[in-house]
């Protein structure tokens, strides 16, 4: 009987990557194995640890990876595979490998350096402190990956076959729609990836994809994302409470500092930015992007112009690329980064990590949470047990590179900016479907997260929902 089994996400909103094995028999014969999404566990130490750990399925025996969108905790564990012995293809929308071409050699350098700075200050329990995997290792990856089509079907082996459709959520993201011949049936499985916000409005401003995903779907199984399953995004405009605080913060002689994803978060937030400069709902002041890899996605965002929305479109038309605006300043080198932090006059920097788990945000941090002149604001979210999540809780202090910052500083978090469907969205989404899936299983989402949708969409929708557990198979009837 062919079966699914939960490698990652689930139980936590990070690591995403579950398995479909075509064949399985009391003698364990293996069947063709499909892989769908291979992510970083982030946050929580018991998370985290578990990306040192070799697949439960090994990589060698893993015959494809279908990848549904370009963010860290779905494609970051790609080199791993790799350097354990996968050797399959990796299937991809073409804007998803351009990303991954930036994003993973950004992590496997970010690996290089944690490991080397902890073997610098002897702060390891390991001896020497080694990388998850290099920046060559993940350069070496990216030779596996191959581009689909949306909507193009790809036969796999003689039972399996995908295609991708749109999920909304970042430039090139899909959901990965499987058809699978068992017992003479054909069966189809729908993984969702992450589901972007359903509209495009006032109240999820910036937006740069395709607005919602696709209606009308077929599904005997779903595994479906559940990261904001029990949380609704505040139905206002962000933009005059985010112009109040940058006015208020510059006015005392602060910064605001923003810790944004690299991928479509740091794009969004610079055109925002750039629109309340020009219409004078804020003061211009100097913004610097501390992210090399923010500054390659947006070349790729401007390269894809298939995937905007209108009113990005309209944006570019109008501003341009952010690469070229006056006072905006984009940080490639270390050394540049390092002469953001002589300035002490109001700025705004935007840098990554979102989570603040690494990267340069780090630095900006360090420095500029101990004075309450200054204003962190959150605009993604915050997975728990990673720095981000502790200095939005309201924490006195925070360990960055081994010491404990005092965090002093004002802390605001406007959650309008996500990029993620809450329960309304995802429940419109789903009552457009065809058929009523013989099963769901949530991931991607925080146990309260899960069971709160799981309970809704129960009522709801009378619907047979499960939250999947962690290394648990179910059987694809």
């Amino acid at each position: 009987m062919p079966y699914i089994q939960f490698l990652g996400a689930a139980g936590t909103v990070t690591g995403s990557k579950h398995l479909i094995n075509t064949t399985y028999d009391s003698s364990s014969k293996q069947g063709f194995q499909v892989l769908i999404d291979c992510g970083l566990f982030q946050g929580q130490k018991e998370w985290r640890e578990r990306n040192w750990q070799d697949t439960p399925v090994p990589a060698r025996e893993i015959d494809a990876v279908v990848l549904t969108h370009a963010h860290l905790d779905h494609c970051g564990w790609i080199p791993r595979l790799v350097k354990e012995g996968f050797r399959g293809p990796i299937y991809a929308t073409q804007p998803t490998i351009d990303l991954c071409s930036v994003v993973l050699p950004d992590s496997g350098h970010l690996q290089e350096e944690d490991a080397a700075f902890y073997n610098k200050r002897k702060v390891s329990k390991h001896d020497p402190a080694l990388p998850l995997y290099t920046l060559k290792e993940a350069q070496d990856c990216l030779k596996c990956f191959r581009p689909v089509a949306v909507e193009q079907t790809t036969q796999l082996s003689p039972e399996l076959a995908f295609r991708f459709v749109r999920a909304a959520h970042i430039l090139g993201s899909c959901m990965a729609e499987i058809t699978l011949q068992t017992n003479g049936r054909s069966r189809r499985l729908l993984f969702t990836g992450d589901i972007g916000r359903v509209r495009d409005s006032l109240i999820a401003p910036g937006k740069v994809v395709h607005s919602g995903p696709q209606e009308n779907e077929t599904a005997d199984v779903l595994v479906m994302e559940s990261t904001y399953g029990n949380r609704q995004h505040p139905n206002t405009d962000p933009r005059p409470e985010l112009a109040r605080l940058i006015r208020e913060t510059a006015q005392r002689g602060g910064s605001v500092i923003v810790p944004a994803f690299a991928v479509e978060r740091t794009q969004k937030f610079l055109f925002i930015l750039k629109r309340l400069m020009e219409t004078g709902q804020i003061p211009r002041l100097p913004v610097y992007c501390d992210s090399p890899m923010a500054i390659r996605a947006v070349e790729i965002f401007l390269k894809h112009t298939e995937e905007y929305t209108p009113r990005a479109a309209d944006l570019i038309r109008t501003y341009g690329s952010p690469i070229e605006w006056p006072g905006f300043t984009f940080a490639l080198t270390a050394e540049q980064s390092k002469k953001i932090n002589e300035s002490h006059y109001p700025s705004i920097i935007v840098s990554s990590s979102g989570m603040v788990t690494g990267g340069r945000i780090l630095h900006h941090m360090a420095q500029r949470l101990p004075d309450p002149k200054n204003l962190v604001i959150f605009i993604g979210f915050q997975a728990p047990g990673t720095r981000g999540a502790i200095i939005k809780s309201g924490a006195p202090e925070v360990k960055i590179f081994g010491d404990f910052v005092p965090i002093r500083a004002q802390v605001a978090a406007l959650e309008q900016f996500s990029d993620h469907a809450d329960p309304p969205e995802m429940l419109e989404w789903l009552r457009t479907f065809k058929n009523k899936p013989g099963a769901t299983y949530l991931v991607h989402g925080e146990p309260a997260a899960s069971s709160q949708l799981r309970d809704r969409m129960k009522k709801e929708l009378a619907w047979n929902v499960q939250v999947a557990e962690y290394m648990e198979r179910v059987e694809v009837k």
